[in-house]
């Protein structure tokens, strides 16, 4: 059974549910308020579980839209840093308090904003791009995965490619071990890459769908994945499902010298309530 919750405390709990659906398909960075928001709806271990499961809702429906705009010889390549990262963030979860978790992890999100920041600044005096642009997405052979033929990606030049993925990887699964906030750090890292807006948002729909699923049993013996939260799950599904639909509409739409902006803005607001 659902737990017994005010009028204002639904509404905020069908938000969550909204945001956890618009991250999945338009605006990644959104996911990480999220988590904010329902941190004020219920108790921290039943809050851990009803957005795991909400965003993993949102998955199903944002690995469908994108089922043939995602990079997934990036996610690949991406797999042992992402590993690594949960691996260090389960070790830290015992070692650390919750505040120093969660400082550490905005400080290290507003250090990505800055150096991307500081890398397009660059690129923009050179006159040179950070990389060659990605070409158009052509429509998959007969018997591939249908990922597009996205280059390969790098944070910088002066890091290398391999670099890249090994610091916004390990740093993507730990920060999604600890606190439930990749999103924003592998939203810097494909906006480094400089993905097209659906290769951005078809990697990073696969990325999490395969993250969250790893994460899914850890979750269920901890606890966080219970009767409470499956229930309150089903209440706010159709909130993430008309969301998600709502996004993918407006990802179509969306203007790439507008969605970068967008998703650095919300990387910064995610960032901040972690400071306190």
């Amino acid at each position: 059974m659902p737990p017994t919750l005010t009028a204002t405390s639904w509404i905020l709990l069908m938000v969550v549910a909204a945001l956890c659906g618009i991250a999945k398909t338009a605006l990644p960075g959104a996911a990480t308020i999220a988590v904010a928001l329902c941190t004020a709806v219920l108790p921290a271990k039943e809050s851990t579980g009803a957005i795991l499961l909400m965003l993993m809702t949102g998955d199903l429906l944002a690995v469908w839209s994108y089922r043939r705009d995602a990079d997934f010889r990036m996610l690949r390549r991406l797999v042992p840093a992402v590993l690594a990262g949960v691996g260090a963030g389960a070790l830290f979860l015992h070692l650390a308090s919750d505040s120093s978790t969660r400082r550490l992890i905005g400080i290290v999100l507003l250090l990505l904003v800055a150096i991307t920041l500081l890398q397009r600044r660059a690129a923009g005096r050179s006159r040179v791009p950070t990389r060659s642009p990605v070409p158009p997405m052509a429509p998959p052979a007969s018997g591939a995965s249908g990922a597009p033929e996205a280059l390969e990606a790098s944070a910088a030049p002066a890091t290398g490619g391999r670099a890249a993925r090994l610091v916004y990887g390990s740093l993507a699964g730990f920060t999604t071990m600890v606190a439930n906030a990749g999103g924003p750090v592998t939203s810097m890292y494909f906006l480094a890459c400089r993905y097209p807006v659906k290769a951005f948002l078809g990697t990073t729909a696969w990325f999490f769908f395969l993250v969250n699923l790893v994460k899914l049993p850890f979750s269920v013996s901890a606890g966080l994945v219970n009767a409470t939260t499956l229930s309150l799950t089903g209440i706010a599904a159709p909130a993430v499902i008309a969301s998600a639909l709502a996004g993918r509409r407006l990802a179509e739409r969306m203007d790439q010298r507008v969605f970068e902006p967008i998703i650095i803005a919300l990387t910064i607001v995610s960032a901040l309530p972690l400071l306190r």
